[in-house]
């Protein structure tokens, strides 16, 4: 390809002229290093590029190369595990190859083109075959099957595949004869570029909720496989450790990890911790179904832009197979800044605090590619997209997160009185809501309980008149209400201390399956409403206060093991039966 040459260097933005022909979203090699590019604008002769790394010593007059396709990621066996930058090179093979450094312009494969993989094939000879049918299988880790797609639109007929073995990703595994006579040769990695969203057959309604452990989640405010949610919350109130905890219990196949943007320090820790943690279902390492992207604040603010394509495409890739994916993107509003940045260098008009005129637009194609699909092999994948937004000053009404709750489903608001306060997850339910409710209640009355969501409604007014009631006793003070006001400030109090605070470094109370949530949640209901109907019959508060429930209740979270559901009864009998022996007691005195 015939070079242009670099008129303007402006940080991370380069402008070439030439006679050379540039298309729109085209990969480029920029200047003596060979740096990676992308075109994002043509005016004339003219195309603005930009960078994706450092451009710190580059010269007016360098050449810029254009590889004649756009921004791809590389698709095969070998993803799983595996820790890339933000334009899929992996980070563990650019140290190998340029020293604790990593040296300007490094090229590296995203998969490993030495390893051996025992291929299984699925199709023979004469089958037909169309976009996407599985020609055969590869063990990638002990928890995945990596499943061979056909990687092309038009249809044919195998007229060659090799038997079971090993192989590496670039060999040939099969040959195609099109129905025009042209033969094509498939190996086991494809090419598939960022900002395409790939094909499926069709949309399928998102009724089956994604189960992560946390109880003012999956109870609460439930997020459906192949939904979407975002994580809005000022510094420190734990948006990071909620999506570890999210990426660690919840029961997608695989997770996706965006750190976007992240401080160094947080990424390190991911890096360290994730190798380290064992998948729960599995008791194998949970990197087995985990693919990390990093991609922190020192970086290339363009690669920053990049690295949530490169992630939701590596995403679809494996939702393809049949798999639920669930991507983890920290933060978004990283991301909204390296379009403003890129934005201001290209000298565009600027919307509202600056941000560029398209964030909504990027926004909605972004969230857009998640959700519940039937794929053209007959299997049904999803992708559960959940984005952290990081709001400064803890301002929800700043661009990106009203942007966002415009595309997303699911709101988490993190509140950082309830963050300063130790109460994790810091979600205040007073802010958050979720839009699957009515999609998930049959499966919620099928699989865990018929009045499951009777509980949860009843959990929710109480939550609601704690909030009423919170800002009338700031004025008149407690002393003044009604038992049954002062019962339900008790009641919530439990609500809010035992049910939805969760210790995430318990080794009980870290993750709590559906079950246990629904037996912790009926307790509480069951003696709330016997409390009330003793009230009303004229007993005091004082007096109900004496059977310990209020003082025992937030201790079962760490007392009452999985294991132990049935305690949970035992526990709610036992009590039951104190209310009752009070409101006897009450009778006794009163004939």
């Amino acid at each position: 390809m015939e070079p242009k040459k670099i008129v303007k260097i402006n940080g991370p933005v380069i402008v070439a002229n030439g006679d050379a022909d540039f298309a729109m979203h085209d990969m480029v090699y920029i200047g003596k290093d060979k740096l990676l590019g992308e075109v994002i604008k043509i005016e004339k002769d003219n195309v603005t590029i930009q960078c994706y790394e450092d451009t710190s010593g580059m010269k007016i007059g360098e050449d810029v190369i254009t590889s004649g396709e756009p921004l791809s990621v590389t698709l095969g066996p070998g993803i799983i595990g595996n820790v890339y930058d933000g334009i899929q090179r992996p980070l563990k093979d650019m140290e190998e190859k340029s020293g604790f450094w990593i040296s300007k312009g490094i090229s590296v494969s995203a998969l490993n083109e030495n390893k051996l993989w025992d291929f299984r094939p699925t199709l023979s000879e004469g089958s037909i075959i169309k976009y996407n049918y599985v020609l055969g299988e590869v063990k990638e880790t002990e928890s995945i099957v990596n499943k061979i797609l056909y990687p092309f639109k038009e249809s044919g007929k195998i007229i060659e595949i090799v038997t079971e073995g090993k192989y590496k990703v670039t060999d040939i595994v099969a040959k195609v004869q099109l129905e025009n006579g042209k033969i094509l040769e498939i190996t086991m990695c494809q090419r598939w570029p960022v900002r395409k969203q790939r094909p499926y057959k069709g949309r399928i309604e998102a009724n089956i909720p994604l189960q992560t452990g946390q109880r003012v989640i999956d109870t609460i405010f439930p997020i459906s496989k192949g939904g979407t949610a975002c994580i809005p919350g000022g510094f420190g109130t734990g948006k990071t450790m909620l999506q570890h905890q999210l990426a660690k219990w919840c029961d997608a196949d695989i997770i996706v990890y965006i750190g976007c943007g992240e401080r160094g320090n947080e990424m390190t820790q991911v890096l360290e911790d994730f190798p380290k943690l064992i998948d729960p279902r599995t008791n194998r390492p949970l990197m087995e179904r985990t693919i990390l992207i990093a991609n922190t604040s020192n970086m290339p603010v363009a690669a920053r832009e990049a690295s949530i394509y490169t992630g939701i495409t590596i995403a679809e890739y494996y939702r393809d197979m049949g798999y639920n994916v669930a991507i983890m993107a920290d933060s978004t509003s990283r991301w909204a800044e390296a379009l403003r940045e890129i934005s201001g260098r290209l000298e565009e008009m600027p919307a509202e605090e600056g941000f560029p005129s398209y964030l909504p637009s990027r926004l909605s194609e972004f969230y857009g590619r998640a959700g519940k699909t039937k794929n053209n092999n007959g299997t049904e994948g999803s992708i559960t997209m959940i984005g952290a937004v990081s709001p400064q000053g803890s301002d929800f009404s700043e661009p990106v997160t009203q942007n966002t709750r415009r595309f997303v489903h699911v709101f988490w608001g993190l509140d950082r009185d309830l963050a300063y306060s130790r109460h994790y997850p810091a979600i205040n339910w007073m802010i958050s809501y979720s839009e699957y409710i009515q999609d998930l209640k049959k499966w919620y009355e099928a699989n865990v309980a018929e009045d499951f969501w009777e509980y949860r409604e009843q959990i929710i007014k109480i939550l609601n008149e704690e909030n009423e009631l919170q800002e009338i006793s700031k004025v008149v003070g407690q002393d003044v209400l009604s038992d049954s006001k002062k019962l339900v400030l008790e009641i919530s109090k439990c609500i809010r201390e035992g049910f939805l605070q969760q210790n995430a470094n318990s080794d009980i109370d870290t993750y709590v399956p559906l079950l246990k949530q629904y037996k912790m949640m009926k307790i509480i209901v069951r003696i709330y409403l016997k409390s009330m109907t003793l009230i009303e019959k004229g007993i005091p508060v004082s007096e109900i206060k004496q059977i310990g429930f209020f003082t025992a209740y937030p201790k079962f979270k760490n007392e009452i093991s999985n294991l132990e559901m049935a305690k949970l009864d035992e526990k709610e009998e036992e009590y039951i039966q104190k209310l009752e022996k009070i409101e006897e007691d009450y009778k006794i005195v009163n004939i």
